[in-house]
């Protein structure tokens, strides 16, 4: 089978290139190992943040924030998104120079945070821990369904024409004269252009291309608490450069409080299984109150995890190979990919159809690895 984009990965940033490749008139061939969204995308917290991101990343990330607000109208299918703001909370005096510096540093990519303290802090959001110091406040982010998203975009990607082909792992990836021939259990598929999403699976077809990356597989600490009455709208944050306090929680609508962050645990890209470390969830419960008092009165029900990919310096590999024509990648997204899923699918189309992109992508090309692995390593900025 032929097409004129084959896409190697079926979560939520494949979906969504070949989604948007039909809407510019591309053939396209998404290939997924097993179910479409069943890794990083399903682990996924859901959380539709742009704040505390790398600044080079604001504009794909606003271009994202704006797509998820249309996801009914352009796919034709909910996925719970929510538009009931973003808080990330800080405890100590110390971090408050911190949050206001980026507060200005973001405000000229169009991220406007409303910095809010103490007295004010505990009249807005009266549920929140009396401890806080400051919080910043992103009222137009929020949270999706990450269950619902990658399945949706598949399904709309193959209301377009899109040919959607799971349970075909790839096996081998060769340039022809003029195709790509792309090996898998499912049978073999052709096509002049190839996409690389296939998570924290990235590195190992990217190395076999003559591009290795320095990726990290691990899993994300996940937990979801019995229902409580629905209180919290927003999602919130601890700010902190101490692993272990970084936990944030949402509230559904359902009750439920969905809660991650922390330290992550080893994951296997062999069996395709993550490590759910009881110690970790454990960990995770005294800043959990410590964010939310309330939490101290809720059980945890469930408890999860899923493969995601790290880079070394914390910001994904996006855009054209470095050395193969025709060859794109959009892979290791470090555990913070889901609000970037729509924006990367609309720009990796953008840029497969027309060799250019709306918003600038430069920071994540894969030759910064390659550059880097000649010069003495620097301080990375994640």
């Amino acid at each position: 089978m032929k097409a004129d984009v084959i896409i190697v990965g079926g979560g939520l940033m494949g979906s969504a290139t070949a989604f948007f490749l039909r809407r510019r008139g591309l053939s396209v061939i998404l290939l997924e190992r097993d179910l479409v969204g069943q890794a990083a995308t399903v682990a996924s917290f859901g959380n539709i943040r742009r704040q505390g991101r790398f600044l080079p990343q604001l504009p794909l990330a606003n271009l994202s924030r704006d797509l998820w607000g249309r996801v009914p109208e352009l796919i034709g299918e909910d996925v719970e998104f929510l538009a009931s703001g973003h808080l990330r909370v800080c405890f100590r005096d110390a971090e408050i120079g911190r949050m206001e510096q980026y507060a200005r540093d973001c405000a000229p990519y169009g991220l406007k945070l409303e910095l809010i303290s103490r007295n004010a802090l505990r009249d807005r959001f009266p549920y929140l821990s009396p401890e806080a110091v400051m919080a910043s406040y992103s009222p137009l982010d929020g949270h999706a369904n990450p269950r619902l998203a990658a399945p949706a975009f598949a399904r709309a990607a193959r209301r377009e024409g899109a040919v959607v082909v799971e349970h075909a792992e790839v096996v081998g990836i060769a340039r022809g004269a003029e195709d790509f021939v792309v090996e898998t259990r499912a049978g073999t598929f052709r096509a002049p252009m190839v996409q690389v999403s296939a998570g924290a699976w990235g590195q190992r077809l990217s190395a076999a291309l003559g591009e290795d990356v320095p990726l990290t597989p691990a899993g994300p600490q996940m937990g979801v608490t019995e229902p409580a009455p629905y209180r919290i709208p927003e999602v919130m944050g601890i700010h902190t450069d101490v692993t272990e306090e970084g936990v944030y929680l949402r509230q559904v609508q359902r009750g439920n409080i969905v809660f991650g962050g922390g330290r992550r645990d080893a994951a296997s890209l062999d069996t395709k299984r993550a490590t759910l470390n009881p110690l970790n969830t454990m960990a995770q419960m005294p800043h959990l109150r410590r964010l939310l008092p309330a939490m101290a009165q809720l059980r945890v029900i469930r408890t999860w995890s899923g493969v995601e990919g790290y880079l070394r310096d914390d910001i994904p590999v996006m855009g054209p190979s470095g050395v193969t024509p025709g060859l794109f990648y959009a892979f290791g997204f470090c555990g913070h990919g889901f609000q970037l899923g729509p924006g990367v699918g609309a720009t990796m189309a953008e840029l497969i159809a027309t060799g250019r992109t709306s918003v600038p992508i430069e920071p994540f090309h894969i030759g910064r690895f390659a550059a880097a692995s000649s010069t003495p390593p620097g301080p990375q900025r994640g």
